[in-house]
């Protein structure tokens, strides 16, 4: 749910609709890996897909938000998410199991949600206008 929330104020933010999507098409595939753990079988596969694909596309969406280098961490981050998934898909888990590959593909957008959040915070609201300073008359 506050990844929707978060959508919606990124989208009021920087009046970017497509980049807003893509954060809440990953609030949703996180709402459905919660509500469908894995014994319900293909609907935690196909919301664990969902939020996967998003939140690494929304990590590489969101660069141009971002000052730099937190601009290229996020690319990076974002790639590195989209990587390991198409690894796992492949059943390529270089030793580390489907458990331990999976991990490769949350930490990062994991790593990047934190930076992005914690980015957003430490700048000012583009739609909200800033207060004036009081001018100093003699």
């Amino acid at each position: 749910m506050l990844i929707l929330l978060g959508a919606y104020y990124l989208r009021r933010a920087f009046r970017s609709t497509p980049t807003a999507i893509v954060v809440a098409l990953a609030g949703v595939g996180a709402m459905g890996v919660g509500l469908f753990p894995e014994t319900t079988g293909i609907w935690h596969s196909v919301f664990s897909l969902i939020v996967f694909l998003f939140a690494g596309l929304s990590a590489i969406l969101t660069f141009r938000y971002q000052k730099r280098p937190m601009s290229y961490f996020s690319v990076v981050l974002g790639a590195m998410t989209l990587a390991a998934l198409v690894l796992f898909i492949g059943g390529e888990y270089f030793g580390l199991g489907a458990g331990g590959m999976e991990r490769m593909v949350v930490y990062p957008s994991l790593i990047w949600s934190l930076g992005f959040g914690g980015h957003m915070m430490s700048t000012d609201d583009p739609a909200r206008p800033q207060p004036q300073a009081p001018s100093s008359s003699p």
